[in-house]
C-alpha cells in the first residue's frame, strides 16, 4: 500500500452505515436501494425515448419488466459465480441480493438476453431502435445505481495518491479494512465515481448520436463498445480478483463486448437493401406455415 501523498488535494470521508434498516431478517442497504432506484430511472428514461420513437405503453413496459427481470437473475448469477467462496457457509445468502453483491456485466447481459427474449417471443419490430432506447435507459440506471457503491463501499479499489481519495471510515463498510488508526492517510481511488462520471459521459455522447444518426442499432452498439472501454480502463484501479493474464473478470468481458461491438458497427452499416432482404427472410422463418 501507499501512503497518501502531499499531491493529493482532496480526501473524501464516508462514515456512513451501509445498512439503512433491518426489518426482522431483511436488511436494507443503500446499496439495494439506488439499484432500485436506478432500475425506475433507467426504465422512466428509456420509456421516453420508446414513446417519441412511436412505441406504445404496452411495448414498452413489458419488455423493460423482462429486461430488469433478465438483469436481476443475470446480475446476481455472475456475481455467486465469481465469488463462490463467499457462499460456501450458507447458500441461501445466494439470495440475499438485498444486501449487495451484483455484477454490473451479468445485468447487462441479462437485461439484454431478457429483453431479446420477449422481442422474439412477440415478433416485436423495430429491435434496432428498441435497443437503442434501452441502452440510453441502461446507462443511466447503471449511473444511478452506482451511488449506492459509493456510500457503501462496496467495491475495494488501490490506494492512491492522485488528487482525489476516498476513505470509508463505519466499520461495518466493505473497504474499511483499508482505514487504519496506524496509517489514517491512507485512501483509494473512488473507482466506482470515476465510473458514475463515465456513465453519464457515455449516456451524452449516446444522446447525441441517437439525435444526428439514422441507423438503428448504432446507439446499442455504441453503447456496447465505450462502456466496454470504460471498464476496462478503470478496472486496473480495483482490487477484483485476477482471473487470466492478469485481467479481471468484468475486464475480459469488457474485451469480448469490444471484438463484439464493430461487428454489430457493421451489420448496422449494411446497405439498407441487404439489411431488409435478411429482415425479410427472418419474418419469413417466423411467419406460422400455412398462413
Amino acid at each position: 500500500m501507499q501512503v497518501l501523498s502531499a499531491f493529493v488535494l482532496l480526501v473524501i470521508k464516508i462514515g456512513i452505515d451501509p445498512q439503512i434498516a433491518k426489518i426482522g431478517g431483511l436488511e436494507i442497504a443503500w446499496h439495494g436501494v439506488f439499484t432500485a432506484v436506478g432500475v425506475i430511472c433507467g426504465v422512466a428514461v428509456a420509456a421516453y425515448f420508446g414513446r417519441r420513437a412511436g412505441f406504445g405503453e404496452d411495448t414498452i413496459y413489458n419488455t423493460a419488466l423482462a429486461l430488469v427481470i433478465g438483469g436481476i437473475i443475470g446480475a446476481r448469477t455472475l456475481y455467486v459465480l465469481e465469488n463462490l467462496d463467499q457462499f460456501q457457509d450458507d447458500p441461501l445468502d445466494v439470495f440475499a441480493i438485498n444486501a449487495g453483491g451484483i455484477s454490473i456485466y451479468g445485468a447487462l447481459i441479462g437485461g439484454t438476453l431478457g429483453a431479446a427474449a420477449y422481442a422474439a417471443w412477440r415478433r416485436l419490430p423495430r429491435w434496432g431502435v428498441m435497443a437503442d432506447v434501452a441502452a440510453m435507459g441502461a446507462i443511466i440506471g447503471m449511473a444511478v445505481g452506482r451511488i449506492g457503491d459509493i456510500i457503501n463501499g462496496e467495491h475495494f479499489a488501490k490506494t492512491t495518491d492522485w488528487p482525489i481519495g476516498v476513505l470509508y471510515t463505519h466499520s461495518d463498510s466493505p473497504s474499511y479494512p483499508i482505514y487504519t488508526a496506524v496509517t489514517p492517510q491512507l485512501a483509494q481511488h473512488p473507482a466506482v465515481g470515476y465510473e458514475l462520471v463515465g456513465d453519464l459521459l457515455i449516456f451524452v455522447g449516446l444522446f447525441v448520436l441517437y439525435r444526428l444518426l439514422k441507423r438503428d442499432g448504432m446507439v446499442f452498439w455504441a453503447w456496447v463498445f465505450l462502456y466496454g472501454a470504460m471498464r476496462f480502463g478503470i478496472s486496473f484501479l480495483r482490487e477484483d480478483e485476477i482471473v487470466f493474464a492478469g485481467l479481471r473478470m468484468a475486464q475480459l468481458i469488457a474485451l469480448g463486448a469490444m471484438i463484439i461491438a464493430p461487428l454489430g458497427v457493421a451489420y448496422v452499416l449494411l446497405p439498407r437493401r441487404v439489411a431488409a432482404r435478411a429482415e425479410r427472410r427472418r419474418l419469413a422463418r417466423q411467419r406460422p406455415s400455412g398462413s
